[in-house]
């Protein structure tokens, strides 16, 4: 049953009708006398809701009547979701994309380390997140909670983890290399898992994972797509947090959820992602359109490391323009061209000689795409300017097995394209030059919009983006701005503002050499 504790000023109990069970439990609580009834107290705690539990009394999460939310104001959803994590010592976070799970998750940890239930934190995450979402979002959230990057060489990673800190945040294939010193570290007994389904293979990793997860006192993992390919990926995951809850073998999962129709080809049986996600358990699971607080349209800048490659080519490239704009060498007329170049750096793709271009490392741009695309909820439209970023784009989404198509404005037979994206199953991403999405098309298959470059026209800005805020739209429209360098961040919010571009480059220009120096070396 459930119970609406007593609360008072002092302290928090919860009012029981007394039990053999309960005074084994708590031999020396305190008994009251009320309405007929003889009841016992039991502190409205963390510690003490789980004891409830195990001998069948569920009692509402302490967390919704206590906890201050460091200031912040959070949404219902992100309640019920830091209910659940602190109700229970294993559990799924499965909610969409931009439902606030990093948020939730810090909440969750802050109160239960605050209440004496939790040590420190530490977080295994993608490589694109570390820093610009748990990094920024442990500093904007909670200011006097120190939080460290676990990232570069064996010896540099060791050394962080070596510091005073009350958050550690590594990557997934980073863990791997101080594994062992963290694992030794017992007063981290807390452990985040973002983007669980990172183990959704039975390989090695996952079952690494397996042994180093089970010391952890608290372990969540959190996906808003726990199985992107076949309700079987749902099964090495839950080997980790909560393997009583699916079959031993990987084979027997498979034959309860797949049927073979060939040597080597399983399709699902009726009803097995719902099997499947019933072996999560306890999870919450929130879709974006749950949100009730967030606007119908959402703006977000996604911000993302630039390499060693790109820094060194940015810092080259914005000095010289620099100098040649107190020389008075860059005007108007081929303001457009310079901008072009540092944003093609940005993105890792330079022309040299079109049609030929020049590669540069950017992998954790690349990254943060395919993170967005694995936890969209519907379709994607990524808006690339330039014929070759479309073409490293296309060969990466290749590699990934991601169904897409390419559009720019030598694309034959666009329109079939468009309608295929519209109408069918068929392109998980469309990949367009944003000039080619033209006035009255309706792409309202697609919620997210991820502009992996801006564009500097707020024209084609403003058209591209209506595509898909148009009449027949039923979901929350993300629209996603990745930005790495000082150019890109002017230009978004200079979009934003709705703003004359082409008066305001050339004063960039002329503050790009410092702003380049001070951005880049911090």
């Amino acid at each position: 049953m459930t119970l609406q504790p007593i609360i008072s000023k002092k302290h928090a109990v919860m009012l029981i009708p007394c039990s053999d069970k309960l005074a084994q439990l708590w031999p020396d609580a305190k008994t009251l006398k009320h309405n007929g009834g003889v009841y016992t107290l039991i502190p409205h705690a963390p510690r003490e809701q789980i004891m409830l539990r195990a001998v069948g009394i569920e009692a509402p999460a302490p967390v919704l009547s206590y906890y201050d939310w460091e200031g912040g104001e959070p949404f219902a959803v992100q309640k019920t979701t830091v209910a659940l994590m602190t109700s229970y010592q294993r559990a799924y976070v499965l909610n969409s994309f931009g439902t606030g799970k990093t948020r939730s998750a810090l909440w969750a940890w802050r109160y239960l380390n605050r209440a004496g239930c939790a040590g420190k934190l530490l977080v295994i995450a993608p490589l694109s997140t570390l820093k610009f979402t748990w990094g920024a979002e442990v500093a904007k959230t909670m200011p006097g909670v120190k939080a460290v990057v676990l990232h570069g060489s064996a010896k540099k990673r060791r050394e962080l983890l070596a510091q005073h800190a009350d958050i550690y945040i590594i990557n997934h294939d980073g863990l791997k290399v101080i594994a062992h010193e963290i694992h030794a570290r017992t007063d981290i007994n807390c452990l985040v898992l973002d983007e669980l389904a990172v183990y959704r293979n039975n390989s090695i990793r996952s079952k690494t994972m397996r042994e180093f997860s089970k010391r952890f006192a608290w372990v969540w993992g959190m996906t808003g797509a726990p199985c992107p390919n076949a309700p079987t990926d749902i099964w090495a995951q839950v080997k980790i947090l909560t393997p009583d809850r699916c079959p031993k073998y990987f084979r027997h999962a498979q034959s309860e959820l797949m049927t073979q129709v060939s040597q080597y080809k399983w399709v699902p049986r009726a009803g097995a992602l719902d099997t499947a996600l019933g072996w999560m358990q306890p999870s919450v699971r929130f879709a974006l359109d749950d949100v009730q607080e967030l606007p119908e349209c959402i703006y977000r800048t996604l911000d993302v490391d630039l390499s060693n490659q790109q820094t060194r080519a940015y810092r080259r490239m914005a000095n010289e323009l620099a100098l040649m704009v107190e020389n008075k060498q860059v005007t108007a007329a081929n303001a457009g061209v310079a901008l072009g170049k540092l944003l093609q750096i940005g993105c890792g793709y330079v022309y040299s000689a079109n049609p030929e271009y020049v590669t540069l490392d950017s992998e954790a741009r690349q990254r943060a795409l395919l993170d967005i695309i694995e936890e969209a909820p519907h379709k994607l439209i990524v808006f690339a300017p330039w014929r070759h970023l479309q073409a490293g784009l296309s060969a990466l989404l290749t590699d990934e097995g991601i169904d897409h198509a390419v559009v720019h404005g030598e694309t034959p037979k666009r329109e079939l394209i468009f309608n295929a994206f519209q109408s069918t199953q068929q392109y998980r991403v469309l990949l367009a030059h944003p000039g080619c999405v033209h006035h009255g098309l309706t792409l309202t298959a697609a919620s997210t919009i991820v502009w992996y470059s801006p564009v500097p026209s707020l024209e084609i800005y403003e058209q591209a983006n209506a595509r898909i805020r148009r009449v027949g739209q039923q979901n929350k429209q993300q629209f996603l701005h990745l930005s790495a360098t000082p150019a890109e961040k002017r230009i978004y919010a200079l979009l934003r503002n709705k703003a004359r571009l082409q008066d305001e480059f050339l004063e960039m220009l002329k503050t790009q050499q410092e702003n380049t120096t001070e951005t880049i070396d911090a």
